[in-house]
């Protein structure tokens, strides 16, 4: 460690986020997912030598972590220390690499479809590390809002987000499904369309097949032929709908609230999504790169949701 990077403040005192790094950096496989892209990283034959792959990977999570822009990132490396001890990066050696060099690396990720990846291997590692799938899925969706504005250079919305109603409200942007593990809340499958594409058009995308039970909110009724097709043995848990003109018994909605608190865990990784990652909006146009940016988020949900009983083991 170079003076820049040496601690000199004498009443220092442990931040959050500090925390949640030191936390985060012990439950991330960086080894495995670092072998996972390296065959798509460059390696610098003919040029300069490439930043490390670890480094612009960790860049690449704090991005995630704390829904920060390719500039915004940056500055936040030269103004956080704890950031730059996660990082890697000591001022001393070497600047922070600059947003240009942080955007080519998530384009990397995005033409290779490497999120998916991303994804796959980290519940490969969980599952390795004693988290296993149960024989039960949760399927819900979210919104993640777009700017409707057509106040920018082209004068038109992005023409891949569409509007949908939700109750009394209008939403424009798009939707992510997901399908989660019942019991250890571990996202297994993901699926990215435009917010107007009805919940259960993608039913059969969220299941892995190995279900014996599969629980959804309203919009999921009358799929069971789809939820059969995936998983023959999986039994149809969604929930009866209700309304003014149609009432469901009350043996219907006592099962409705027995189903809700198996389906209610779906929620805890939307909240982390989007209240503890800060993925409430989109950042870029097209669904393509806001789909590998969530896939991503969902990789990182599963470790954040996991990361005591990994820490523990």
């Amino acid at each position: 460690m170079s003076l820049a990077g040496a601690p000199f403040e004498r009443f220092a005192k442990p931040t959050k986020r500090a925390a949640f790094l030191r936390e985060m950096d012990e439950v991330v496989p960086w080894q495995r997912l670092c072998e996972l892209i390296e065959p798509h990283y460059p390696t610098g034959e003919g040029g300069r030598p490439p930043i490390p792959l670890e480094r612009m990977l960790r860049i690449h999570f704090l991005q995630q972590w704390f829904n920060l822009s390719d500039p915004g990132v940056e500055e936040a490396l030269y103004e956080s220390v704890s950031m730059r001890l996660f990082a890697q990066i000591d001022l001393g050696h070497a600047p922070v690499p600059d947003e240009t060099t942080i955007l080519k690396f998530r384009h990397l990720l995005e033409q290779n479809s490497l999120g998916l990846k991303i994804l796959r291997e980290v519940n490969v590692h969980l599952v390795e590390s004693g988290i296993k799938l149960s024989r039960g899925t949760i399927v819900d969706a979210t919104i993640i809002h777009a700017p409707s504005s057509t106040k920018n250079e082209s004068g038109k919305r992005d023409p891949e987000m569409h509007q949908t109603k939700k109750g009394n409200e209008w939403y424009f942007g798009m939707k992510a499904h997901i399908g989660v593990d019942s019991s250890s809340r571990i996202v297994h499958s993901f699926v990215a369309t435009p917010a107007n594409v009805h919940d259960s058009r993608v039913i059969g995308e969220l299941l892995h097949g190995n279900e014996t039970r599969v629980w959804g909110d309203s919009a999921y009724r009358g799929r069971t032929a789809e939820i059969r097709a995936k998983a023959p043995c999986a039994s149809d848990f969604t929930q009866r709908h209700s309304s003014h003109s149609k009432k469901i018994s009350d043996r219907e909605r006592a099962a409705n609230r027995t189903k809700s608190r198996v389906r209610s865990r779906v929620e805890h990784v939307f909240h982390v999504l989007k209240r503890i990652f800060g993925f409430e909006k989109v950042r870029y146009r097209g669904i393509a790169k806001n789909a590998n940016r969530l896939v991503v988020n969902f990789a990182l949900a599963n470790l954040y949701l996991s990361r005591r009983r990994l820490l523990q083991a």
